[in-house]
């Protein structure tokens, strides 16, 4: 295809896995090949008249042919387990409900895992020997699961559950950022710059002590 050198990248292919991933993948690759309204609609358009002008003419062929040229897309997307199960699709929208159907999963089935995550996320605490890396790597992780449903979580909530659940040592730091800083504008990322460089100071700080009580040691004897 030639709009798929103009993108210069393959689409996301798919195996089965992290269907919502590639969901959003997708969708954004065929919006970029102005070809997402195929999967939106399955409209024709309207036939031509009689005594066609040429631009008449390549107006009704090129919206017309979108519909192979997305199909022929998303069938090179399919490892052949997938492709089985939606070969006899004859359009663009009817192979995205298909997989929409198998892999997304009824609206009960989403409710209990989007509640799953946020009690997983209520519940996560930092552990001992945990660095504040490993700690945010883990809120985010739940945060993105609960994000791929289409559900809305603002920064402002991780931050607030961030500054809550992290040890004393980190108290000063924490109420530097309440008094410097607008909670409900500093974004995720800001703050655990922040608390990575005070995690930082406390460890050369540590390393300091344990240095002189070595020396100290060595001294007396």
């Amino acid at each position: 295809m030639t709009s798929r050198n103009f993108l210069g990248t393959d689409p996301p292919m798919f195996t089965g896995e992290n269907y919502h991933i590639w969901v959003i993948k997708m969708k954004a690759y065929l919006k970029a090949l102005s070809l997402w309204e195929t999967v939106e609609s399955e409209n024709d358009p309207p036939p031509l008249g009689p005594n066609p002008t040429v631009a008449q003419m390549k107006n009704y062929e090129d919206p017309k042919s979108k519909k192979p040229k997305t199909l022929t897309c998303l069938h090179s997307t399919f490892s052949d387990v997938i492709f089985i199960r939606i070969m006899a699709c004859e359009t663009p929208k009817e192979v995205w409900e298909k997989l929409k159907e198998e892999f997304d999963g009824s609206d009960r089935v989403k409710s209990v895992k989007l509640l799953t995550l946020k009690r997983e996320f209520e519940m996560l605490r930092i552990k001992e020997g945990d660095t504040v890396k490993e700690y945010s790597a883990k809120i985010l992780e739940i945060i993105n699961k609960i994000r791929l449903f289409g559900e809305t979580f603002p920064d402002s909530k991780v931050v607030e559950k961030m500054m809550i659940s992290l040890p004393a040592w980190f108290e000063s730091k924490i109420s530097a950022i309440e008094e410097s800083c607008d909670l409900k504008t500093l974004s995720v990322a800001e703050l655990i710059r922040k608390l990575q460089a005070q995690e930082q100071k406390t460890s050369i700080r540590d390393e300091e002590v344990e240095e002189m009580v070595f020396q100290a040691k060595n001294k007396d004897k």
